[in-house]
């Protein structure tokens, strides 16, 4: 638009008149007739060159604008999320106000009230200074000078309030007191500690609690026989409790076996008709139905560590619970269950160390030998309703001091007396016998330590007073003398009950541990080993070397034969599968390769001595029962078939 620009302008001189200085010089008169002072500003429009040409009317037309206290810059789209409607919405307050200058002032209003009181210090300060020089300036009485100054600590303030105090006491000095007295005498002793020293004062102590709790037992008996008569209240009759006579139990277990039949009805249909049709139509493979799964609460974080079938009742079979983590174990449990009840076992028992191994007796069904992680031994009779075994090892007769990895009844022999074998991680093959009251033990073999094949002389230095920890070992189902036990160092080796000096044979094949060696059922000389180097291998024990060797690519927890089958064979791996072979349809693939659990590792497998079940276990204490399809039952108990299975494998081995 237009604007304005002032220029000064010369401002004209007055009509008529004169002169200040008429007598000024020449030159002063040749000067300018106006002052810089009496200059007057004179207005000049200027308009751009792009200013808007308006009319006269558009010119008076008035324009209303209207100010807003709203600040032009202040965002209006402010968006922030509302946890109450879990959502974003805008901000409808903005804040218009916009400082342009602000400065922190010292100045107070002489109507707040602390301008009053400072206001009232001043006053006071300026009397008080009034009255000291009113009396400074008094004439003195007498006109003598005292040579004292007047006192003006009641005039002065103090403005900071101040005062201080101040005590000075007197320290007493610091006194030592010292007292001597003799020492005391001392002697020098010296003993050595051994450990049948520690084994007497370990069976002293306990002696000394025996007698403790007897004398407790006798002096409470006498205090009840003092006690008079009358004071005992009359004996009431015993009336048979209804709900909880034999009668009562026997009519409840029939009603819980109804009640399983009923909520299992399609799985116990599977059991007894079903057949895979489909293994018509495809040869050389095979499959494995799950059926029940048997699972215990309290059998939580427990590893299964050993399943034994009932040799009498085939529907019956012993689940013992553990760790195979040594770092952290637990207390144990065995677990009997039956088939018919999937739901909750029969029988109960519970022990003070991890198991790790079980079998049943083959003609006295109910007695179950066990062995625990802290090296004992036991035999529980699971008729009887009693939480504790008929028969324990103790420290006093031959206790292990390693793990038991093993445990295995003997049959019957002339004497009728009940014995089994057991194997341990300190390098014994002990035979235990029950006895009237206690288990009577013998070592039949140590299992030395033998290096490799070219050496094995056991009166070697290097392997003098060393043993071998044995982790498995198996009786031949013909010649009940000999055995096979594997070890921790990946040799197996062939002993007799007979001959217990030395080995029989040594067997070098796997390189880790040996976890379990099982003879055929029906064939006298060949068993299985499985071990940690993740391989199963077929031996025949009149040679030194495996004839067959089966590579499962994952860690193999257990393996057992058929008992129907000469040429079949199941193993179990830690990525949940299950491998089942049968030799005489295919000696180098399995017919059946199946995962059975997710999370879990496979730990145990066990065939049922007539059913075509199998038994799993894992490590989260779970085992489940799986039927076998009819292409996995095809073998027989020929045992032409399975030499002539070897002889092949031996002579594709051999060099040409």
């Amino acid at each position: 638009d237009t604007y304005t620009v002032a220029e000064m302008a010369p401002k004209k001189a007055p009509p008529g008149g004169k002169k200040k200085d008429d007598d000024a010089a020449p030159a002063a008169a040749a000067a300018p007739a106006f002052d810089a002072y009496d200059m007057q500003p004179t207005k000049e429009v200027r308009k751009p060159d792009n200013q808007l040409k308006l009319t006269e009317k558009e010119m008076e037309e008035e324009v209303t604008k209207q100010l807003t206290a709203n600040n032009p810059n202040a965002p209006r789209n402010i968006a922030r999320f509302s946890m109450k409607e879990k959502q974003y919405k805008f901000e409808p307050m903005v804040d218009q106000l916009v400082m342009h200058y602000a400065s922190d002032g010292y100045l107070l209003h002489k109507a707040s009230d602390e301008a009053k009181r400072q206001l009232d210090l001043e006053r006071m300060e300026a009397e008080s200074m009034a009255e000291y020089e009113k009396l400074s300036k008094a004439p003195k009485v007498g006109g003598e000078d005292d040579g004292e100054p007047p006192d003006d600590s009641k005039q002065l303030r103090n403005q900071f309030n101040f005062s201080e105090r101040a005590a000075q006491t007197v320290n007493n000095p610091m006194r030592d007191r010292i007292s001597a007295t003799e020492p005391p005498a001392t002697n020098t002793f010296n003993t050595s500690c051994t450990q049948w020293e520690i084994y007497d004062a370990y069976m002293e102590d306990q002696q000394r609690i025996h007698l403790q709790k007897e004398m407790q037992k006798k002096a409470k008996i006498k205090e009840a026989d003092k006690k008079p008569e009358d004071d005992k209240a009359p004996v009431k009759e015993k009336k048979p409790e209804l709900m909880h006579g034999v009668t009562m139990t026997k009519a409840v277990k029939v009603m819980e076996r109804m009640v399983n039949q009923n909520s299992y009805d399609d799985i116990a249909q599977d059991f007894k008709y079903w057949e895979d049709q489909s293994d018509q139509f495809r040869e050389g493979e095979g499959t494995l139905l799950p059926l029940w799964k048997f699972y215990n609460e309290r059998a939580k974080r427990r590893h299964v560590t050993a399943i034994a079938w009932n040799p009498e009742y085939l529907d019956l079979f012993a689940v013992g619970y553990g760790s195979f983590d040594f770092i952290k174990q637990m207390s144990g449990l065995i677990c009997c269950y039956s088939l018919k009840n999937p739901s909750h076992p029969e029988y109960t028992f519970t022990t003070d160390s991890g198991v790790m191994c079980l079998d049943f007796h083959p003609q006295h069904s109910s007695l179950l030998a066990v062995g625990l992680y802290d090296g004992t031994v036991m035999v529980y009779d699971v008729r009887n309703k009693l939480n504790r075994p008929i028969r324990q090892c103790t420290v006093k007769n031959g206790k292990h001091t390693d793990p038991v990895w093993q445990v295995s009844w003997q049959e019957e022999d002339l004497s009728k007396s009940l014995n089994f074998f057991s194997v341990s991680s300190d390098g014994r093959v002990t035979l235990w016998t029950m006895s009237k009251s206690e288990l009577v033990y013998q070592d039949v073999m140590e299992l030395k330590l033998v290096s490799n094949a070219t050496d094995r002389d056991p009166d070697d230095d290097t392997t003098l007073g060393s043993l071998a920890g044995g982790c498995c070992f198996d009786f031949n189902k013909t010649s009940d003398h000999l055995f096979v036990v594997g070890t921790e160092e990946g040799n197996i080796h062939k002993c007799s009950k007979a001959y217990n000096s030395q080995y029989l044979e040594t067997y070098f094949g796997h390189h880790m541990a040996v976890y379990t060696v099982q003879w055929n059922h029906h064939h006298p000389k060949v068993f299985l080993s499985a071990s940690a180097d993740w391989t199963v291998k077929l031996w025949d024990h009149t040679m030194a070397k495996a004839v067959m060797s089966f590579d499962l690519n994952n860690a193999v927890g257990d393996v057992a034969w058929s008992p129907s089958s000469v040429t079949t064979f199941a193993a179990v791996t830690s990525d949940g599968k299950v491998h089942v072979y049968d030799l005489f349809e295919n000696k180098h693939e399995p017919m059946c390769e199946q995962k059975i659990v997710r999370k879990a590792k496979l730990t145990k497998i066990s065939f049922n001595p007539k059913h075509p079940i199998i038994l799993v276990g894992d490590d989260r204490g779970c085992v489940t029962s799986l039927k076998l399809s009819p292409n996995l039952r095809k073998g027989t108990a020929e045992i032409e078939r399975l030499d002539h299975i070897m002889e092949v494998a031996l002579k594709g081995d051999m060099p040409e």
